[in-house]
């Protein structure tokens, strides 16, 4: 088995454990459960609090003290213990804190996925700005994957789906055992400092303007990242409440409609080589801002029905905006900084976009949808949220602009490849 193909597994694994729940568990709580939905941004939160407390701290370990593929064997068994156990969950605060155990195990696995193939790829001796994007790709292709297995079996809904999630976690936490050995890099010496061994060096990059000002930007944009994902498929689904789009395909397979977005996504990952050394970092970044106001722009004005084709474009849209900001971060911070706390660089760069980005995102959209565009019979004012967020999301994208300084160097983005 070639070495490209046991990533692509791994990469494909990765995203299915998160696609079989994440854009349909507005549906479970809203819809199965009938919960608060003042409380349903604590949900997304524990993506949040788990992205602030782990990451980083499992990037730690794997740069010192452990093999990262075993670190992140051990972290999918034990996610996937968690998940299988979330549909015991009988009240929101059972909820809350057992998806917060599952999370905590969970998200520190995106950034080690990346520092595990990138370790393996350079081993081997590959060109990581050309191969990476294509490995990666796959695991858009199994997030698709799992969200199309939930509609389609009836589980968009369903605790099944939680099962789903947890067998495909157990089985990639037994498969990365099998993979490349990724040793911790071992390069600090007796004679460093308590910070140098705790491997906090990588806070130290605030102290660069061009990566302290980037950090800002990841924060304020990690807070969009996750809006769509929280709301995109009830919103459609809620389409129900009007009779004359009640029988729509959008409202029967809404899951599937939204998976476009991650089938669009497919499409700008194998982009971004062209993008990344042609227009650089920056511009990268401004486009995805944009993206984003086109994302949550288009969802205010479609329907099913003579505005589906805005809900269409919105979700291609989505392919750019989020691939163009992850996948370039992630890489911008592997140019960026030192061999001896990448992986750590890698964990922190997770810890402001999922962590407190997304904290920011899920708390004040879970109180703003709540206060201000929910009625007494709990219908969501679903055109004014999504207008709320476009615009927050062009602010977002001019003040980056404005204040982002980083001048374009092609030998740069290409030292990621040696």
């Amino acid at each position: 088995m070639s070495i490209k193909f046991r990533l692509i597994l791994m990469s494909f694994l990765q995203f299915f454990v998160w696609g079989a729940w994440l854009i349909t568990v507005a549906n479970y709580w809203f819809g199965t459960k009938q919960w608060e939905g003042d409380k349903f941004g604590d949900v997304f939160a524990t993506l949040g609090y788990s992205s602030i407390i782990m990451p980083a701290l499992t990037g730690i370990i794997a740069d010192k003290w452990m093999n990262a593929e075993k670190l992140y064997g051990i972290l999918h068994i034990l996610g996937g213990l968690f998940l299988a156990c979330i549909p015991m969950a009988g009240s929101p605060v059972a909820f809350f804190g057992i998806i917060f155990g599952a999370m905590l195990c969970y998200m520190p696995t995106i950034s080690l996925s990346n520092s595990i193939a990138y370790t393996i790829l350079k081993n081997n001796n590959y060109d990581v700005i050309k191969v990476f994007p294509p490995i990666r790709v796959w695991g858009t292709v199994g997030f698709i994957a799992a969200m199309w297995l939930t509609n389609l079996t009836g589980n968009k809904a369903s605790g099944n789906m939680f099962y789903i999630s947890a067998a495909a976690a157990v089985i990639l936490g037994l498969y990365s055992f099998s993979l490349p050995k990724c040793p911790p890099q071992k390069l600090i010496s007796e004679n460093a400092t308590l910070s140098q061994k705790l491997g906090l060096d990588a806070f130290r990059l605030f102290k660069t303007p061009k990566i302290a000002m980037f950090f800002i930007f990841s924060m304020f944009l990690g807070a969009a990242l996750q809006l769509t994902n929280m709301y995109g498929d009830v919103f459609l689904s809620e389409f129900a409440r009007v009779p004359k789009y009640a029988e729509s395909f959008v409202v029967k397979y809404s899951t599937i409609i939204m998976s476009i977005s991650q089938i669009s996504e497919t499409l700008f990952i194998l982009a971004i080589p062209f993008f990344l050394k042609r227009f650089g970092i920056k511009q990268v970044m401004a486009i995805s801002m944009f993206a984003w106001f086109l994302r949550f722009g288009l969802f205010a004005y479609g329907n099913p029905e003579e505005g589906l084709w805005m809900i269409i474009v919105s979700c291609i849209v989505y392919g750019m905006a989020f691939d163009f900001f992850n996948i370039s971060g992630s890489l911008f911070i592997e140019t960026s900084t030192d061999p001896k706390i990448r992986s750590s660089a890698q964990g922190l760069f997770m810890m402001i976009t999922n962590g407190f980005g997304a904290v920011l995102g899920s708390k004040v959209s879970g109180w703003m949808i709540q206060r201000f565009y929910t009625s007494a019979d709990g219908v969501r004012d679903w055109h004014g949220i999504w207008v709320v967020f476009a615009i927050y999301a062009f602010i977002v994208a001019i003040l980056f602009i404005l204040f982002f300084r980083h001048k374009h160097n092609p030998q740069e983005v290409a030292t990621v490849a040696h």
